[in-house]
């Protein structure tokens, strides 16, 4: 199987310019490609994993990855499908998020060593000395008004309007193209299909400025059973800054992705051959309950991601928070597992009486209450049962001198810090 072939078999293919051609190209050719960043963050999440962990395939296979992070376009925005104009940031911003990026990205791709060892760019190195109006005689000239008009990214802003800025981001992204292929050769880009039209001005580009034929090709945008979509615009982001996103959260992610979506997410987002995919398949549609495929999945994930250290430990946190042992775990730890608890924070003057505790922090909502709660049995303190009504907290009830956990019921739990 061609690594073309793989990567349509895997889903990872939702358009390209000439699939005849660039099928050919693959066969008979080592293809210098490209992936274009830009900043409008501090960090990548999960949906432009797809379009990474493409290049890191084409890698392996031995083609050459170019990483351009657009230090310029970053400055500018991307207008593509969305509803109202980003926010400008300053240049000293996009500038410490260009460095960011540049280093999650030598997480995934071989700079280092082979002949098709990855390149990092940024775009800002050709558009921060190119004028105004060389750029408009040398490049805009090769765009009417009407073929930029025509870009479904654009159409859906006509409307409720768009600036020049971002009208003319499309250009920019077609000069990418250009530049890369007149410095390395670059032939072919990859990015998400919401990208078809920016891609398609450099393919245009290149055709009309320098009668050279590339290629493009698009990576579906993910989505789950329901329709949702991985991306930061979604509110629902899952960042691959451990800072931003801990490794447990990602782990709980995956482990928690419907049994419908399993499967076809393994072949995307992990590096399982095909047929290894095709017998955790089978195993996991045989007892769906036991959630192999999931699993499976957040362990490759993670372990890509933040390295088997941080799969461990998200690990450890699942099954330990599972089985209520609060005091296996160390306070980083219980940081990671509950960071989306309630918390409180214990003052010096507070009653340490367990049930004015419980109403201070607001686990209880009054005295009676939280008497019922301990004397039925309700409260664990640091995963073990509490039923005494005198009990009063101290320092012994502390996990590394920083945070006590109490969980009301089953699941409810809450988080004390010092």
């Amino acid at each position: 199987m061609t690594i073309f072939d793989e990567l349509k078999e895997r889903g990872l293919v939702f358009q390209t310019t000439d699939e005849e051609a660039l099928r050919k190209a693959f066969e008979e050719e080592t293809i210098s490609f490209y992936t274009g960043y830009d900043p409008t963050a501090d960090s990548l999440h999960l949906g432009h994993l797809v379009a990474i962990l493409t290049s890191r395939r084409l890698q392996q296979a031995g083609h050459k990855p170019y990483a351009l992070v657009g230090g310029a376009t970053g400055l500018i925005g991307d207008p593509s499908f969305k509803d109202a104009e980003r926010s400008l940031q300053t240049k000293e911003t996009v500038e410490g998020w260009v460095g960011k990026i540049q280093g999650q990205l030598s997480r995934f791709l071989d700079f280092d060593n082979g002949d098709n060892k990855a390149i990092m760019v940024n775009n800002y190195d050709w558009f921060g000395s190119i004028s105004f109006i060389d750029f408009l005689r040398d490049v805009g000239k090769y765009f009417t008004v009407n073929y930029m008009m025509s870009k479904e990214s654009v159409k859906k802003r006509i409307e409720t309007g768009i600036s020049y800025t971002e009208f003319a981001y499309q250009i920019m992204q077609g000069y990418d193209f250009y530049e890369l292929n007149q410095k390395y050769n670059v032939t072919l880009q990859i990015g998400g299909s919401d990208q078809w039209g920016n891609m398609t001005a450099g393919t245009d580009l290149l055709r009309r400025k320098a009668d050279k034929t590339a290629h493009v090709i698009t990576v579906p945008l993910i989505t789950d059973a329901t329709g949702k979509k991985f991306g930061k615009s979604e509110g629902n982001a899952v960042w691959l800054d451990a800072d931003k996103t801990s490794p447990y959260e990602m782990y709980q992610f995956w482990l928690n992705v419907m049994d419908e979506d399993a499967v076809r997410f393994l072949k995307i987002f992990t590096f399982l051959s095909l047929d290894e995919i095709a017998e955790v398949e089978e195993k996991f549609n045989a007892a769906r309950h036991e959630r192999l495929a999931q699993k499976i999945l957040a362990k490759e994930v993670v372990t890509l991601v933040h390295g088997e250290e941080a799969y461990q430990e998200a690990l450890k946190i699942t099954e330990q928070l599972f089985a209520g042992n609060i005091k296996s775990l160390s306070a980083a730890e219980l940081k990671q597992g509950l960071s989306g608890v309630p918390t409180y924070a214990v003052q010096a003057d507070d009653d340490f009486n367990i049930v004015e505790m419980l109403v201070k922090s607001g686990i209880s909502s009054s005295k009676r209450q939280a008497r019922e709660d301990v004397q039925n049995g309700a409260i664990y303190l640091n995963g073990e049962r509490l039923q005494d009504l005198n009990y009063k907290l101290s320092d012994s009830d502390k996990i590394d001198n920083e945070l006590t956990v109490i969980r009301r019921g089953k699941k409810k739990y809450f988080v004390l810090t010092y």
